[in-house]
C-alpha cells in the first residue's frame, strides 16, 4: 500500500503550480506580411519568450520537475543535475531555487560567459566538462555523488508533458488560433533540440483529428535530419551551430513518426531570417527562431504557388538580447557562421516582392527528409 505524500512533497508541486497560476499565457503574435497575407496565407508566432526565464524550455523545465516529484525521484535536499549550457538549464535554475534544491549544470567549457552568468543567477552552478559529448556521463556521475538526480531533459522531454490537455504548448496554440481566418493551421513549424515540443505538438493534433502537419527545420550539422529519413538511431553528426537546437547524436525525446517534413537549413539562413524577423517585429529575437522563420517562409511559399490558403504557425523561442555577444554581434557571425548578407537579401525579398508565380527561393530548393 502506499503511503500518502510528504508535506514536503505537496508544497513542491504546490510551489510550482502557484508559480503557474501568476502567469498569464504567453502572446500569439499575427505576423501581416503582404506577400502571403493578400493570398490568404497567414502566419503567427507564440511567444515564448515573455515567460518568466524568457523561453519555450520554461515550460520544460516545470514539466521536467512535476514529473521528477510525481515520480518520486526528487525529495527534500534533493540535488538537480542537468546537461545543459543553454535555456534549459536557466529554467530548471529557477525551479530548482523555487524550490530549495541545488542545482548543477554541466556544460562544455567552451559556454559563454554570459550563459554561466544567468544559470548563476538563478543560483545554480555550472560544471565544466573539456568536450561537448562529455555532458552527459558527467551529469549522470555528478547525480551518483550527490544522491541527486539527473533531469535527462534529452530522455524524459517528450513524456513529461500531458499531450492530451492540461494547458500544454499545443493546447494553448489551438486555442488562440480559434477565432483567426484560417483556425487549424496548415503546418505547426517546431524546432527540435530535445525533441519534445515536436512529441507534444504531433501527438496533439492526432489526438484532436486536427488536418494540421508537424514541420520540423533542422540546422546543418544536425542528425535529426538525416534519423527521419532513414531511422537510424546510431546516427552521429557534428552538431548544430544555432543554439537550442539540432543535436550530434539521436536523442529519446525525438520521435520521428510524429514528424511530416523536415527541412534542413543553412546556418546563414537562420542568422538572416533572425535579423530579418528582428527588423520586422521591432525586437530582437534568437536564432533558433530564424531557423523557424526560414520554414515558415519556404512552406508559405510553397502554398501561394499552389494557389493555397490557410494559416501556418510557430515559436518565437526566445528573445535575442541574450544572444548580443553572438549572434547578433558582426565580427562573431563572420568568424563563426559566415556571410549572411546573400541570404538576408534574399529572405527580404520574399517578404517584399509580389507574387509572379515562380517561387525559385533557394529555401524551396533545399535538401528535405
Amino acid at each position: 500500500m502506499n503511503s500518502p505524500p510528504s508535506s514536503w512533497l505537496s508544497q513542491a508541486i504546490n510551489l510550482i503550480e502557484a508559480d503557474y497560476h501568476r502567469s498569464a499565457d504567453t502572446h500569439l503574435i499575427p505576423l501581416a506580411i503582404p506577400a502571403f497575407a493578400n493570398w490568404g496565407i497567414d502566419l503567427y508566432l507564440k511567444d515564448e519568450s515573455t515567460h518568466p526565464t524568457g523561453s519555450l524550455k520554461h515550460r520544460l523545465a516545470r514539466s521536467l520537475f512535476l514529473y521528477a516529484l510525481c515520480n518520486g525521484w526528487v525529495r527534500e535536499g534533493s540535488t538537480i543535475v542537468e546537461a545543459s549550457s543553454g535555456s534549459t538549464a536557466v529554467s530548471e535554475a529557477y525551479f530548482a531555487r523555487l524550490l530549495g534544491l541545488p542545482f548543477i549544470a554541466v556544460m562544455a567549457r567552451s559556454t559563454s560567459p554570459e550563459k554561466i552568468a544567468l544559470i548563476e543567477f538563478y543560483g545554480g552552478r555550472c560544471h565544466l566538462v573539456d568536450k561537448a559529448n562529455e555532458v552527459y556521463d558527467a551529469a549522470r556521475m555528478l547525480a551518483e555523488q550527490t544522491g541527486g538526480h539527473y533531469m535527462d531533459q534529452f530522455t524524459y522531454a517528450e513524456r513529461a508533458t500531458d499531450w492530451r490537455g492540461n494547458n500544454n504548448i499545443a493546447q494553448s496554440m489551438f486555442s488562440q488560433m480559434a477565432r483567426e481566418r484560417h483556425p487549424i493551421p496548415r503546418w505547426v513549424v517546431v524546432g527540435a533540440g530535445t525533441g519534445g515540443t515536436s512529441a507534444t505538438v504531433g501527438r496533439f493534433i492526432r489526438y484532436q483529428r486536427y488536418a494540421s502537419q508537424v514541420c520540423v527545420p533542422d540546422p546543418v550539422g544536425s542528425v535529426f535530419c538525416e534519423f527521419h529519413r532513414t531511422g537510424d538511431r546510431d546516427l552521429t553528426a557534428q552538431g548544430s551551430r544555432i543554439e537550442g537546437i539540432g543535436r550530434p547524436r539521436v536523442e529519446a525525446s525525438f520521435i520521428r513518426t510524429l514528424v511530416d517534413r523536415m527541412m534542413e537549413v543553412p546556418d546563414a539562413e537562420s542568422v538572416a531570417a533572425m535579423r530579418v524577423l528582428s527588423a520586422w517585429l521591432g525586437r530582437k529575437v534568437g536564432p533558433s527562431t530564424g531557423t523557424n522563420f526560414v520554414g515558415m517562409l519556404t512552406l508559405a511559399s510553397e502554398m501561394r504557388a499552389r494557389r493555397e490558403q490557410g494559416s501556418i504557425l510557430s515559436l518565437l523561442c526566445d528573445a535575442g538580447e541574450r544572444y548580443l555577444p553572438t549572434y547578433f554581434d558582426a565580427h562573431w557571425v563572420k568568424e563563426h557562421i559566415g556571410d549572411c548578407s546573400t541570404a538576408e537579401s534574399q529572405l527580404q525579398a520574399i517578404m517584399e516582392a509580389p507574387f509572379t508565380g515562380d517561387i525559385s527561393m533557394s529555401p524551396n530548393n533545399r535538401r528535405q527528409a
